[in-house]
C-alpha cells in the first residue's frame, strides 16, 4: 500500500502481497487495473453502519475493523452501490 496526498484527497495504491489476496484476485478479474473501491472519512462509523443496514445497503463489514494507517474501516457490497466497492473510514484518534 502506497499513499499519496493532494490536498484533502488520499490516492492509495494497492498490490498484493500474495497470490490468494483480495487485491491479486480482482486484478485476475480486472487485468488492465483500475478503480478496486472509493473511501470516505466518515465520524461515528458504526452508526454510519447501522444507518446504511436500516436503509437497506448491503454491508460486507457489520462492525469496524481494523485498516491501513491505523484508521477503522467497513465495507459496503457493491450490489448496494452501483457496483462501486464502498469503503468508510474513521480516524479513532480524532
Amino acid at each position: 500500500t502506497a499513499f499519496f496526498k493532494c490536498g484533502q484527497t488520499k490516492i492509495e495504491l494497492l498490490e498484493p502481497t500474495s497470490e490468494e489476496s483480495t487485491i491479486a484476485k480482482w486484478l485476475e478479474k480486472n487485468p488492465k487495473g483500475g478503480v478496486h473501491h472509493v473511501a470516505f472519512c466518515v465520524e461515528g462509523l458504526q452508526v454510519v453502519l447501522d444507518e446504511c443496514a436500516a436503509a437497506g445497503l448491503q454491508l460486507i463489514d457489520k462492525a469496524p475493523r481494523k485498516g491501513a494507517e491505523g484508521l477503522n474501516i467497513a465495507f459496503l457490497h457493491p450490489k448496494s452501490t452501483h457496483g462501486v466497492l464502498t469503503e468508510l473510514c474513521e480516524d479513532p484518534n480524532k
